[in-house]
């Protein structure tokens, strides 16, 4: 089956979109206890939010990178998912997308939120032929997921190394079976359409 380029792969339900972040224990610990982000937590900070869970695997190395320890899965709401895409900008410039530089970079500048197209990636983490969506908030976008859109907060740190530890052992078809279900999200054109190099 052939996988577009660039479409948005998350565990879903008909109200949230679950998204991952990786933190140091002192952030991710009471964070998964409380089921919301600590004072600790910046919210004046761009944070970046990833629905591909293999993705996050690739960055965190498996929740194994200093500073990366605790994987956390953040249940957020659709509605403020959508509200995320919809005042996007693409974080690089693309002919064809922005009439020109200037104009891409008035845009980014005013966007609180900005989305980055990444490889998506297999169970050994190898790059795949199609791309994962990341999605950076910062400023209001970063206070309204923080204190707003948060439904749940999941440790999924075990899960990640129940995972790595089956595929170094050879079994990719059980570690398959743990992985949560990504399906493709249902985009509307309109809130992908400035979005899609």
């Amino acid at each position: 089956m052939h996988e577009p380029n660039h479409r948005i792969r998350a565990l879903h339900t008909d109200s949230t979109v679950t998204v991952y972040q990786a933190y140091t224990p002192a952030i991710g610990v009471p964070a998964a206890r409380d089921g919301r982000f600590p004072a600790a937590w910046k919210r004046d900070r761009m944070t970046w939010i990833k629905p591909s869970f293999l993705w996050m695997m690739y960055r965190c190395g498996w929740g194994t990178k200093e500073g990366q320890e605790t994987v956390l899965a953040v249940e957020i709401t659709r509605e403020g998912f959508e509200w995320a895409l919809r005042h996007a900008a693409l974080s690089h410039y693309e002919r064809g997308v922005h009439p020109d530089r200037d104009t891409w970079r008035r845009e980014l500048r005013r966007a609180p939120t900005r989305v980055q197209w990444d490889p998506e990636r297999d169970l050994r983490l190898a790059a795949l032929p199609y791309r994962s969506l990341q999605l950076g908030l910062s400023g209001e976008a970063a206070r309204r997921y923080a204190d707003e859109w948060t439904v749940a907060v999941t440790d999924v740190t075990p899960l990640a190394h129940e995972v790595h530890a089956l595929v170094r052992d050879g079994d990719p078809e059980a570690a398959s079976r743990l992985l949560p279900e990504e399906r493709p999200y249902p985009a509307a054109d309109e809130l992908l359409a400035h979005l899609r190099p």
